[in-house]
């Protein structure tokens, strides 16, 4: 600290009085800084060179972190208050320092870090004038702005705070309270924030001030007499209920006590009040230290480790986090690859647990994956679901290549896929997920080989599904063809996630996708795949619920393999009109009308037909021509 005024140039005697003075000011006690800074072996200097380290070792004074990790190691809050204590007297003597961009530095830590401290202690009026002198080289132009301004307004404030109280102050006479008042206009930089939040300039701002009303009460009557001056002051002004702060009931944690209150005064203005007795005025002013004075303090100490990377961010973890808790809590892609790390230039594994102020660089392979062990290694929540997830993932690619293989081995035997002899050879085997299966076949825990002459001894080639063909088309009711889109005679036509071929897959029956649709891959529960159209009425619902288990999908060849398709038509209640359509659908080539299904009311009929056709170019023309059968009002695509 010493050292940093020798930087600026001033005398670190005269910093070091002016930091005892106001340490003074706050805590009652007198400190000769200088000596205690001077003593090398001194645990006071000890901590001080803590905090220093701390600081150096972080990338930014502005992260949230740092001010935890601080309050969190130093055991002597007095050596906290020393330091906001010194960097106010630093910021009050470096306006002559020609150095620009020293004083930028040290006005950024003194705003975002020492005042949020002094914030956090409750040293309000410290903290106050750290922002503003912060602000004072910062932003310059918007300092002096609003400071000239509260110069030109304060002879017409003054009256009004005059004009505000004087009723306030005869009612609060008579009830025979004792108090005085006071009128305090805000800080410069609480004005500037506001500006900036409200959009509007320093007259904008109609809260530039607040009135304060101190109660020299008995300790057991002082909520009692608060709340006794609140009625008085609502009784004679009309107050705004959505600003209104009751830190009487429910003090803040840094134990400030006080009742605010907005009223709308003379001339249509708004105007704070401030509500508190004596003692809480000063717990108010000197937050901490005034605590010292009224029943002690409790130090100040946080949950958690604070671990730094090599470029200095630092991050928060809860106590006992190892190596894998932080690579995990960084990045999900650096967890699954980590091997380690380095700590202190020491090499140590990923189940290691770190220490608050451990500076840790993440080791990785990417040959590295994330283990099942993983899990016991693990302490939070957050990286055991991380790691799960992985796993999962991981395990459904490697199913997926598993299932390939045994489908292209199938094909070299010239074994027929037929998922039903496949689903009794699967739980033959013991499983009842068909996800399991092909983990084992993964995982080479089943012989491939065992598996296809199981599959070929229950697999009847000369089982084959016909069709009855019924004679009424009212009455016609045929099975619905297996979803089953793969042709045993030609190639697949889909590339799933565009990397693998040959996949098991069906198409979803509730958009029956067709060669030439825009499609997406889903997996199911069960481990298959079923392919979707992207306008599918469930694309919304499975892409919100279940994003983890989409996949892309494409058509790839010429085509050339049919698909059901259900087709909604609606015309006049002639059966010639039936007729007609079959006609045309029996002309045309490479169609196929596999079932009809007719329903009449009031002279309109309502047919659902289900079609074989290979692409979508094909089911248009379809559509356009039962179109243009008399007596016909609307084709549609179900």
């Amino acid at each position: 600290m010493l050292q940093l005024c020798e930087v600026f140039g001033l005398d670190p005697i005269q910093i070091a009085q002016q930091t005892s003075e106001i340490l003074k000011e706050e805590t009652g006690e007198t400190e000769d800084i200088y000596k205690l800074l001077s003593d090398e072996g001194s645990s006071f200097v000890t901590a001080v060179r803590k905090v220093e380290m701390l600081k150096e070792k972080s990338a930014s004074v502005e992260n949230e972190n740092l001010r935890a990790f601080i309050m969190s190691e130093v055991a002597d809050m007095k050596v906290v208050m020393m330091f906001i204590a010194f960097h106010v007297a630093l910021m009050r003597n470096i306006k002559d320092v020609e150095n620009g961009e020293l004083k930028q530095k040290e006005s950024r830590e003194a705003g975002v870090l020492w005042a949020q401290i002094a914030h956090q202690l409750g040293l309000y009026k410290l903290k106050s004038e750290l922002e503003d002198l912060s602000l004072k080289y910062l932003e310059h132009d918007a300092y002096y702005h609003i400071k000239e301004k509260l110069n030109e307004t304060k002879a017409s404030r003054d009256r009004y705070v005059a004009r505000f109280i004087s009723p306030i102050e005869q009612k609060l006479t008579e009830a025979g309270l004792k108090f005085h008042m006071k009128g305090r206009t805000k800080s410069i930089h609480s004005i500037w924030q506001k500006m900036k939040k409200q959009h509007v300039g320093v007259d904008g701002v109609y809260d530039l001030f607040a009135i304060r009303i101190i109660l020299d009460s008995a300790r057991h009557k002082e909520k009692q007499d608060c709340w006794q001056v609140f009625s008085v002051i609502t009784d004679m002004y009309q107050s705004n209920p959505k600003r209104m702060r009751d830190w009487l009931s429910v003090p803040k944690d840094n134990g400030y006590e006080s009742l605010h209150i907005t009223v709308l005064g003379p001339e249509e203005k708004w105007v704070e009040v401030q509500i508190r007795t004596e003692r809480m005025d000063d717990i108010a002013e000197h937050g901490l230290a005034a605590h010292w004075r009224y029943k002690g303090v409790k130090e100040a100490k946080e949950d958690g480790i604070f671990v730094f990377t090599p470029k200095g961010d630092l991050f928060k973890l809860q106590a006992g986090s190892t190596v894998l808790d932080f690579a995990y809590h960084i990045h999900s892609g650096l967890g699954n690859r980590c091997t380690g790390a380095r700590i202190a230039g020491k090499q140590v594994p990923i189940k290691q647990v770190l220490h608050s102020g451990d500076q840790v660089e993440i080791m990785t392979s990417n040959n590295q994956t994330p283990k099942q062990d993983w899990l016991n290694i693990a302490t939070s929540t957050r990286t055991k679901a991380r790691i799960r997830q992985s796993l999962k993932e991981m395990q459904f690619r490697q199913a997926l290549m598993a299932k390939e293989v045994l489908e292209r081995k199938m094909k070299n035997r010239k074994l027929d896929f037929d998922e039903p002899t496949l689903m009794h050879t699967i739980t033959g085997f013991g499983f009842k997920m068909v996800t399991d299966f092909y983990a084992a076949l993964a995982a080479e825990e089943l012989d491939i080989n065992d598996v296809l002459e199981d599959y070929a001894g229950r697999l009847n080639p000369s089982e084959n599904k016909t069709v009855t063909e019924h004679t009424s088309a009212k009455e016609f009711v045929l099975a619905e063809p297996s979803e089953t889109a793969t042709d045993k005679s030609k190639e697949d036509v889909l590339i799933i996630d565009r990397s693998l071929k040959g996949i098991d897959f069906q198409m979803a029956k509730c958009c029956q996708p067709v060669y030439g649709d825009e499609v997406f891959g889903f997996v199911t529960s069960g481990g298959g795949i079923k392919i979707h159209r992207t306008d599918c009425p469930n694309a919304k619902q499975l892409r919100d619920r279940f994003s983890y288990r989409i996949v892309k999908a494409e058509w790839a060849g010429k085509g050339g393999q049919q698909y059901p398709i259900t087709l909604r038509v609606v015309g006049n209640d002639d059966i010639g009109i039936v007729n007609n359509i079959t006609s045309i659908i029996s002309k045309e080539e490479k169609i196929q009308l596999r079932s009809i299904s007719i329903d009449s009311n009031d002279g309109i009929f309502f047919g659902t037909l289900t079609v074989m056709v290979d692409d979508t170019s094909r089911l248009q023309q379809l559509i356009k021509k039962l179109k243009t059968v008399k007596g016909v009002k609307d084709v549609s695509r179900q």
